[in-house]
């Protein structure tokens, strides 16, 4: 038996398979899964299996998954897409004998009004019709999306938004793995839905304060109208389509979809999530590092 991560060179898939490590998982009962393999290596010359999964070509997922094994399905990215995609992934792992599937949803994805949530919707539904055991995890927001916003505030002394008073109960990106990890090699969460999410619903004035702290820069939150917000991002060159969708988000926001607290990722993880200024300080520290490495990979000449 083996835990199959999809999505293993995005940032989620990555760190789902360095908290199985820290859980004592041994490398070999790991496979890292990608479209592409070559961004798998650091995974590879660790001992950990990788193998090429696309969610577009099902039969990949039948020459990954094996019966018995239990399968990570990190959504996908590609908004439109994505319950093809996930039927696609979901089909085929039932076909090939999967013992049970995790799978990464949205906040109340099958009666919020949320904007992304009816391609969740649709996806915990045929998930749960399929027969397959599953355990559901639906994620709040990650703190690391607020990075441009502190780039933003840093430049300008003020972050916008058309939120009003809205909160966000966001968690850190490790925090969602390390759950994630623990719903993977824990059998008795089978036929669980858990609603995940930080500890604490924080306002814009307190995101504008954290970045203050972080950046030592006096930082100011100012609340648009969702009018002068659509027409502020298509000012600086959003087309029609991608102002709408975000200031939908923030109407969202505003009318408290992303505010719950009720505790399930600090219970399964058994431990407070991170605070919103830790977490955007790893960010930052993650962000700095990508950057290092990047221009050192840069600076090397070409071999032959």
């Amino acid at each position: 038996m083996s835990y199959i991560v999809t999505a293993a060179t995005g940032q989620l898939g990555q760190l789902i398979v360095e908290a199985l490590l820290a859980r004592g998982t041994a490398p070999e009962d790991i496979v890292a899964t990608g479209r592409n393999l070559d961004k798998l290596s650091h995974f590879a010359d660790r001992g950990i299996r990788t193998a090429t999964l696309d969610y577009s070509v099902p039969e990949t997922v039948g020459a990954v998954v094996e019966a018995g094994d239990i399968l990570m399905l990190v959504s996908g990215s590609e908004v439109g897409q994505r319950f093809v995609q996930h039927s696609n992934v979901i089909a085929a792992a039932k076909d090939a004998g999967v013992n049970r599937i995790v799978y990464t949803s949205a906040t109340e994805a099958t009666t919020s009004v949320l904007v992304l949530a009816p391609e969740h919707k649709a996806t915990e539904e045929f998930l749960t019709s399929s027969g397959v055991p599953f355990t559901i995890l639906r994620y709040n927001w990650y703190t690391e999306n607020y990075f441009g916003d502190m780039e933003t505030g840093r430049d300008t002394g003020e972050i916008t938004a058309s939120v009003g008073g809205g909160r966000v109960a966001s968690a850190s990106r490790k925090d969602y793995a390390d759950a994630a990890a623990v719903a993977l090699l824990d059998d008795s969460l089978a036929g669980q839905v858990f609603e995940l999410s930080g500890d604490h619903a924080w306002t814009y004035e307190e995101l504008a304060a954290a970045i203050s702290d972080i950046t030592g820069t006096n930082v100011s939150f100012r609340n648009l109208s969702p009018e002068q917000h659509s027409a502020a991002l298509k000012g600086a060159g959003l087309d029609d389509g991608t102002a709408g969708f975000i200031v939908a988000l923030d109407g969202n926001i505003r009318d408290g979809l992303l505010s719950g607290t009720g505790g399930d990722l600090a219970r399964l993880t058994g431990k407070p999530t991170t605070p919103l200024v830790e977490g955007l300080t790893g960010a930052l520290r993650q962000h700095r590092s990508s950057w290092i490495s990047e221009s050192v990979s840069a600076s090397v000449p070409p071999k032959g």
